[in-house]
């Protein structure tokens, strides 16, 4: 098995898809959207902005304006919210996986929820990948006169090399066919 990983991308490879009914991908990428902050990162930018909060407020207390202090605390509070509603939506991401009988994305919505959203036969499947003149990217799948748009959370250059080696995989499973 070769696997690979990039960022927050994994892409495995399994070497098996010559095996006689194997039921195991021959092909398997998880794409899930970036996150620059790691929770280690997440506690040290909280409690950076908690510490300054804090101060800030005892210095409006210490003046007589005790009220503020509140406010300050509310900021807090917001900031977190929005971090932890970031966080959530980071739990979304695609599963590309190719078997010997079909090509198979499934997507997952930040709740877990999960839907196959495309499923075709691998030998029929072609990858396409537009290229539009201000350099930006999109990634199809192509089956029977359909076509499925994914990798949303990869980078234009993610999306050549993913597509590159999505190619590779279903041509590698096209000769194992043959």
């Amino acid at each position: 098995m070769l696997a690979g990983r990039a960022g927050n991308r994994s892409i495995q490879r399994m070497d098996d898809i010559t095996a006689p009914g194997a039921t195991a991908p021959a092909f398997r990428a998880v794409l899930e959207p970036h996150r620059s902050l790691s929770p280690r990162g997440f506690a040290l930018v909280m409690a950076f902005v908690s510490a300054i909060s804090f101060v800030a407020g005892l210095v409006f207390y210490a003046m007589g304006a005790w009220p503020v202090m509140g406010f300050f605390g509310l900021d807090v509070a917001i900031i977190y919210v929005a971090f932890k509603l970031n966080y959530r939506s980071g739990r979304a991401h695609e599963v590309i996986e190719v078997t010997r009988e079909t090509l198979t994305i499934t997507h997952t919505k930040p709740s877990g929820r999960s839907t196959t959203a495309f499923a075709c036969n691998p030998y029929w499947a072609r990858v396409a990948l537009r290229t539009w003149p201000n350099g930006r990217t999109d990634l199809r799948i192509l089956s029977h006169g359909k076509a499925h748009s994914f990798g949303q959370y990869l980078t234009d250059d993610e999306k050549r090399d993913f597509a590159h080696a999505l190619q590779e995989a279903l041509h590698a499973n096209r000769t194992a066919r043959a």
